[in-house]
């Protein structure tokens, strides 16, 4: 989990979701995590990932 500072907004809007997912989909296609579930919401986001490789 991680949330903005303060509680602030860290997506204002579609475009930014889109953005962290496409982000997150890149950073799982070079490190092979797996994305069983996300949440995103205004100020925070939860994932829960899987790491085959250890790191």
């Amino acid at each position: 989990m991680a949330r903005g500072n303060r509680r602030e907004r860290i997506f204002l809007d579609d475009d930014d979701n889109r953005s962290f997912l496409k982000a997150l989909g890149e950073a799982c296609a070079m490190t092979g995590w797996r994305v069983h579930a996300w949440v995103l919401m205004g100020n925070h986001y939860h994932l829960f990932i899987e790491t085959p490789e250890p790191r």
